[in-house]
């Protein structure tokens, strides 16, 4: 068991918040500023659903040490202290400067094959299931990476590069533009979350 692993985890897998390669609402690829509520609350989910570890990706030097300085507050600093339990959740978040500096630390860290899968409110054609990629997960023989995409979406270049689409987002509405922290959240429940039977 690694030091970042806790009894009752899943078998280690790993999440990307991408900001570079992303679409505008225009369908121009950009960068996108890192939004502090992102590192905040994917940490918390990512802990809660038992992410290895959760990389936000972002090739603007400022912006990296922006992430740097939050993540020390809350791992080293006073927030450490006055939050542990905020502490536990950025033990798992680091920051990187491109998705395939990602793919080399998850490959070193993990000795196993990458998967790469991504996740986007457009995805319909060849799309996985959740309860597939669960599957793959648990059979534990590759290390499954899932990339969301802030601003409009992961670009073309970052979708062409997938193994796997995981199945869009469906509310029982036509609308759906959640926010991304929302769409890690809804995604990582319905890979892992349990339903309390006793209350039904």
């Amino acid at each position: 068991m690694s030091e970042e692993t806790r009894v009752g985890d899943p078998p280690p897998y790993y999440l990307v918040l991408l900001h570079y390669p992303v679409y505008d609402k225009n369908g121009c690829v950009v960068t996108t500023a890192v939004a502090n509520m992102d590192v905040h609350d994917i940490a918390r989910a990512a802990r809660t659903y038992g992410v290895q570890r959760y990389y936000i990706v972002t090739p603007l030097e400022a912006q990296v040490s922006l992430v740097e300085k939050i993540i020390a507050h809350w791992k080293n600093g006073y927030g450490a202290v006055f939050n542990p339990s905020r502490r536990e959740a950025f033990q798992r978040v680091c920051v990187k400067t491109s998705l395939d500096d990602v793919l080399e630390n998850v490959a070193d860290l993990s000795g196993k094959e990458v998967r790469l899968v991504v996740t986007g409110a457009g995805l319909s054609d060849n799309v996985i299931t959740c309860k597939s990629l669960k599957s793959m997960i648990e059979q534990n023989e590759v290390a499954c990476i899932i990339v969301f995409g802030t601003g409009s979406g992961l670009a073309a270049e970052i979708l062409d590069r997938a193994d796997y689409r995981l199945s869009a987002i469906k509310g029982p509405s036509d609308y759906n533009h959640l926010s991304v922290r929302s769409a890690v959240s809804v995604i990582l429940d319905r890979v892992w979350g349990r339903m309390d039977e006793s209350l039904e």
